[in-house]
């Protein structure tokens, strides 16, 4: 496909999305239609309407209308292009620019919906207006050496093997940032044999700031694919690893994961019993990984995050009963908002007295990968 044949599908796409179809189905159902696209393609129209969904108001203010033309007018604008190279009408390149068309201004324009704003200011403080900026670039990839399996050193050598580049982050040795060649990975040996697992920085600065010692009992409440539950796996040894969701179909990897790890996992629908450790990453508004789905921002509603909101609640209590008196209850969210971070947690330690707070964290871009909370609970 020729770069202006790109640019078209990008604009196909975007308008099912802003139809309101989600992205990744928008793209999928594209793709199944364009047999004639290679991978190269289909990875470069991915990039062209991720990037437009991280920036969608301030290029739809550039592009001159909220559509898919719009935004991928605005897109070579902000990157500053000229449109009209590529929207000649030849081939399938989009047709010319018409007079006047794409010659808006993004001025003040903001990349975060106009309700939530003010709650993002509150929850961000100083840091709103930066972390919103770094929402609008691409994330990093990140992966967690898998020390049941190699070390940082081994892993690493085992990627280069692939032509994979990466390097490990001062705080973590056994996070490492991918570099180069980060769309080879699931190709590889590293990959392949379970000495890496793709997991973002700041959820790996979490797992490693449990409180995890040998011989633990630990239930992942909310596991989904499993990925905390794999990386607390290989921070003891003997530790007795209970997964459960509440729609078991979000584990449905976690078996192969796990064995691919070579960590032995119990699913189940319903764990009885008390735990030394119960880790609660709980359902959220994503927002701190909206780089990564950046149509999830523009999704959400205030409606959707007040039920958010009390479906946090919900869970927390039900995963309480699960904790002795002088064993902890870790819980993290994805989130950079305040009502389902540290508001939570102050209305669960005012339900629930005999709990104290022992740790906090909140990472953002700014500091690390994606936006992260962590609050670890001991029962007194």
């Amino acid at each position: 496909m020729t770069p202006g044949a790109r640019i078209s599908a990008a604009v196909e796409v975007l308008d099912l999305i802003l139809a309101g179809q989600p992205a990744e189905q928008a793209l999928l159902r594209w793709s199944r239609a364009s047999r004639f696209a290679g991978s190269g393609d289909r990875a470069a129209v991915r990039d062209l309407v991720f990037d437009a969904l991280r920036c969608r108001n301030s290029h739809a203010a550039l592009g001159g209308a909220l559509t898919g033309r719009g935004l991928m007018i605005g897109g070579l604008r902000a990157a500053g292009g000229d449109p009209a190279g590529l929207f000649t009408g030849e081939g399938h390149a989009p047709v010319p620019l018409a007079a006047g068309e794409g010659t808006g201004s993004a001025g003040e324009v903001s990349d975060i919906p106009d309700w939530l704003a003010p709650l993002w200011n509150n929850s961000l403080g100083a840091d709103a207006d930066a972390v919103a900026a770094a929402l609008r670039q691409r994330a990093p990839v990140w992966l967690r050496v898998n020390t049941l399996k190699a070390t940082p050193a081994e892993a690493l050598r085992a990627l280069a093997e692939n032509g994979i580049a990466a390097t490990p982050d001062p705080r973590l040795a056994t996070a490492l940032r991918v570099t180069e060649n980060e769309r080879r990975l699931s190709q590889g040996r590293a990959y392949r044999d379970g000495l890496v697992e793709l997991q973002d920085l700041s959820p790996q600065l979490a797992c490693a700031a449990l409180p995890v010692a040998p011989g633990m009992r630990v239930l992942d409440y909310c596991a989904g694919g499993g990925g905390k539950t794999l990386a607390v796996a290989a921070r003891a040894k003997g530790l007795v690893l209970v997964a459960h969701d509440a729609d078991p179909a979000r584990m449905r990897d976690l078996p192969q994961r796990a064995e691919r790890a070579g960590v032995k996992v119990r699913l189940e629908a319903d764990p009885a019993g008390r735990f030394d450790l119960v880790i609660v990453d709980a359902p959220c508004s994503g927002s701190g990984t909206w780089r990564r789905t950046p149509d999830a921002k523009w999704r959400l509603t205030e409606a959707a995050l007040r039920d958010l909101v009390a479906l946090q609640a919900e869970i927390l209590r039900k995963a309480a009963r699960h904790v002795p008196p002088g064993r902890h209850l870790a819980y993290m969210t994805c989130s950079v908002l305040d009502p389902e971070n540290d508001g939570q947690v102050t209305a669960f330690l005012r339900d629930h007295p005999d709990f104290r707070q022992v740790s906090r964290h909140l990472w953002t871009p700014l500091d690390a990968g994606d936006g992260f909370f962590l609050s670890v609970l001991t029962r007194q």
